[in-house]
């Protein structure tokens, strides 16, 4: 598989994280919470700014999950068309071009589902698959990725788009003063990602897919997720998630390269799912991988938040624009989300324009 392009959408609405936190004070249970230690969530999260759905005004007045889901639905469409235009441009592609089109989400509930609704906003044709990735989370950048690949083996001349979009923003819980919902509050932002995709035939791409792998982790379930309540998403956070990424996650990238007969030596480049502080530090302990090999990852949860699963595809977009590797090189794409799991893409730089 080829990737033609990638390309993000934010928010109009972009905020420092001291103004985010000034705001969500005044939101989440009003007269329980301590103050202090939300700041102190928000100032570990690692994250300088993002930029949110609505008005930072607004949250305060969402009188509950039916409105917020409304707001998900108008947003994540608009935010998920401006993402894809903006990739098949770069891809020299218009929406008619596209045979196959995925839209990954767990942000919010939409019937019909976002993909259906994107098609028809952006034009795209009558008979286009489409295929809705939801529940899967932070995973589902890199899992959608992997998936594009799967159907192109198939249909090696077919064009294939993944649109991920996430207004993460939308389901934090006013009433809910958890460890997971402070922290959630100071460490998620809103956005899209979209990779424009083809299969083999044609001319190379950026950057060629090789080789997927997917992994499932025993006894994780209750690790990362949401729980649906009568007043929306709730979020599960474990605390324990970092320690998962390092027990794990240097056998399987190790064991997947070794079936290419390639060690962590021979990856020249890293996109990383931007999970936290935490979770991207036991990243690099694990894989004993140097700051700099995942600065782009650092820059991305400092500069919006973690998207979700438009995060690693926003590292994507970085990688291959601002850092191009070198034309044969390999690299690696990884994220972990809901399950608990990961999804692990080995990469190989072409000489392509994004």
């Amino acid at each position: 598989m080829q990737i033609l392009s990638a390309r993000s959408a934010l928010p109009e609405h972009r905020h420092t994280q001291d103004e985010i936190t000034d705001a969500f004070a005044g939101v989440i249970a009003r007269g329980r919470l301590d103050e202090r230690v939300l700041r102190r969530f928000h100032r570990n999260a690692g994250v300088s700014q993002r930029h949110l759905a609505l008005p930072l005004e607004a949250y305060a007045e969402l009188s509950g999950f039916t409105e917020a889901n409304d707001h998900f639905i108008e947003q994540a469409v608009v935010l998920g068309s401006r993402a894809v235009e903006e990739a098949l441009k770069a891809a020299d592609l218009t929406p008619s071009d596209v045979d196959l089109l995925m839209v990954a989400t767990v942000t919010g509930l939409a019937i019909p589902s976002l993909d259906a609704r994107i098609a028809a906003v952006t034009g795209m044709r009558p008979d286009v698959k489409r295929v809705p990735l939801v529940g899967l989370g932070c995973v589902a950048g890199a899992a959608g990725v992997a998936r594009l690949h799967d159907y192109l083996l198939g249909r090696p001349d077919h064009v294939a788009v993944l649109i991920a979009v996430e207004l993460c923003s939308l389901t934090v819980q006013r009433d809910d003063v958890s460890v997971p919902n402070l922290v959630a509050s100071g460490l998620f932002g809103d956005g899209a990602g979209a990779v424009v995709a083809r299969g083999s035939a044609g001319e190379p791409g950026r950057a060629e897919v090789l080789d997927t792998r997917s992994r499932l982790y025993p006894d994780s379930e209750r690790t990362m997720g949401f729980d649906v309540t009568s007043g929306g998403l709730r979020i599960v956070l474990d605390a324990e998630v970092p320690a998962i990424v390092g027990r794990y996650i240097r056998d399987d990238v190790d064991g997947f390269l070794a079936t290419h007969d390639l060690t962590r030596a021979d990856v020249g480049w890293w996109v990383c799912h931007p999970g936290g502080p935490k979770v991207i530090e036991a990243l690099q302990e694990a894989l004993e991988l140097e700051r700099e090999d995942v600065r782009l990852t650092w820059e991305s949860l400092d500069r919006v938040g973690n998207l979700s699963s438009a995060s690693v595809l926003h590292v994507l977009e970085s990688t291959l624009r601002e850092r191009p590797p070198r034309p044969g090189s390999y690299g690696m794409m990884l994220a972990m989300g809901p399950g608990f799991c990961s999804e692990l893409v080995l990469l190989r730089a072409g000489e392509g324009a994004l």
